[in-house]
């Protein structure tokens, strides 16, 4: 568990319940509206790859955007947009874990190249293991999320001075270490395997060949500055966002409704910090074989179908934040 004593000094507010945005599960919807979800769920491979391609087309924009205008203030813009768009990578991982980017023998290993290895973090494998455990024991002992995120750190509504001090960490690189093992299965875990893993020489491969291009083009500092620098900072921090949206942790047995927020994202929330839908992850919990691009169509159905409190959705994430601060509604 991550656990700050000195967190405790401050008063934090009052522990509140969120108020369920999403009223009832699969099973409480009428036959036409199952059908209209099961139409949606699937492989979107396409869309994945368009996403993906369109992600990184981004982030070399960016950084080559830093390199021509080496000034300071385009160098720390270049470094935040870079991050949101490593979140995407990591947003995209989650999706392949749930069979829905590519599908084929050698799927998991042109994600790992494309997406997990250039993060140097986890792989499609390893997360599997965890993220999958995740839904099928929700928010009890045997969740691996759940366990990781008791305490302290994962507690809201907080005190203004804890969850600055939790961002502090998060943009210095200190949580780094924790995040990385959080999302990397133990040693011996064997439940929720994948077929033909990717082999670790693939790996070694991939880091040889880019220290070697690096090396070549002389381009370590820009990819210090430009993708490392990310990675131990903004992407951290976002990470951070997005799991906290995610969901209510410290409730043990709390079932997806209750712990789970719906957001709903302003326009330029989605496009300065793109999150593939994620402010919808009641849906993604009930509907895992939904891809991200068509979750907003799953909201739709549950609210034709009177299953959505639109009172209790947070407008924008602004409202979320006050009620992580313990100034929004609630239960």
């Amino acid at each position: 568990m991550e656990v700050t004593s000195s967190l405790h000094a401050e008063s934090a507010p009052r522990a509140r319940e969120l108020r369920p945005a999403v009223l009832a599960g699969p099973r409480s919807l009428s036959p036409e509206a199952r059908a209209g979800i099961r139409a949606l769920t699937g492989v979107r491979t396409g869309r994945f790859l368009r996403e993906l391609a369109l992600n990184w087309l981004v982030i070399a924009l960016v950084i080559a955007a830093g390199i021509h205008f080496d000034n300071a203030l385009v160098t720390l813009l270049c470094i935040c947009l870079v991050g949101t768009r490593q979140m995407v990578l990591g947003l995209l991982m989650h999706e392949q874990v749930h069979r829905l980017g590519m599908r084929g023998r050698y799927a998991d290993w042109l994600v790992n190249l494309s997406v997990c290895y250039p993060l140097f973090g986890t792989t499609v494998e390893d997360y599997a293991k965890v993220h999958l455990s995740h839904h099928k024991y929700f928010m009890t002992s045997k969740d691996p999320d759940f366990v990781r995120k008791s305490g302290t750190d994962w507690t809201f509504p907080a005190h203004w001075k804890t969850i600055l001090r939790i961002v502090a960490r998060d943009l210095t690189g200190l949580n780094t270490v924790a995040l990385i093992r959080g999302k990397t299965a133990p040693a011996g875990v064997g439940e929720f395997n994948r077929p033909n893993p990717t082999p670790l020489w693939l790996r070694i491969g991939y880091y040889v060949v880019l220290a070697g291009v690096l090396t070549l083009v002389h381009g370590w500092l820009a990819f210090l500055v430009y993708w490392v620098v990310p990675i131990l900072t903004v992407l951290q921090l976002l990470l951070r966002w997005d799991a906290v949206m995610e969901h209510k942790y410290n409730v043990e047995n709390g079932s997806v409704m209750e712990t789970t927020p719906l957001v709903r994202l302003n326009a330029w929330q989605r496009v300065v910090i793109p999150d593939l839908n994620f402010a919808l992850h009641a849906y993604h919990h009930a509907h895992s074989g939904v891809s991200f691009s068509l979750l907003p169509k799953v909201h739709e159905i549950y609210r034709r179908e009177g299953l959505v409190d639109e009172t209790a959705i947070f407008d924008g994430a602004g409202a979320y934040l006050s009620y992580l601060l313990g100034r929004g509604h609630s239960a």
